[in-house]
């Protein structure tokens, strides 16, 4: 028998208007709702992106992986001072949410494209070791080399995250040789590429409505 998410929203005491408004934007980004832990959480393929919370001083959006979403206005913040991996949206009204209803959405479509990619949360002290692929594709072109090298630490590590995610080494390069390009213009791996972006430099889906 599956949950019955209306009869769940009906019965909150607090943060019903906001969590429902929460609902439906996630909804929209085309997430799964599921029960999990007691609460609304919202997956992808199977793949937990975000979850719902409501506590009695604000009600919030969790992230996962949110350590992995680009944060330009310092606006996620870490749920605890253990926390190393998930970061939440926190609301106190409706019109908290409204206002960055836009940047809300490119975290979510962000945080699906981690998913997509396979991108794991590794410490920041944690050295990465390049992919035995990637030394190779090195060593046959020098200018892809350089472009890569050029490259910020945080774009660096997160090209490399993605590489290494794939199990094939024939799939390691495939990506690699797939992202070459978007390399030699300096971009990151979750930067615009088409030009329509309207949160310029990161993607936020607008490629998908060419």
């Amino acid at each position: 028998m599956s949950f019955n998410f209306e009869t769940y929203y009906d019965n909150l005491p607090l943060w019903k208007a906001e969590l429902l408004l929460l609902r439906k934007i996630c909804i929209s980004c085309e997430l799964k709702e599921e029960l999990k832990w007691k609460a609304p959480c919202f997956t992808f393929d199977g793949k937990n992106i975000l979850i719902l919370h409501a506590f009695k001083e604000y009600c919030g959006i969790g992230f996962f992986k949110g350590v992995l979403i680009e944060d330009k206005k310092g606006i996620l913040v870490f749920p605890g001072e253990n926390s190393k991996h998930s970061k939440i949206l926190k609301f106190k009204s409706l019109e908290d949410i409204l206002s960055i209803e836009d940047e809300i959405r490119t975290f979510i479509f962000e945080a699906i494209d981690t998913e997509k990619k396979g991108l794991k949360v590794i410490p920041e002290n944690t050295e990465i070791e390049l992919p035995e692929e990637l030394k190779e594709v090195f060593k046959e072109n020098s200018t892809f080399s350089q472009a890569f090298s050029a490259l910020s630490p945080g774009k660096k590590r997160g090209y490399i995250l993605y590489f290494a995610g794939a199990k094939q080494s024939q799939t390691k390069l495939d990506r690699i040789y797939k992202m070459m390009g978007r390399i030699q213009l300096g971009k990151g791996l979750q930067d615009c590429t088409c030009g329509l972006s309207k949160k310029m430099p990161r993607c936020d889906g607008s490629h998908k409505f060419i």
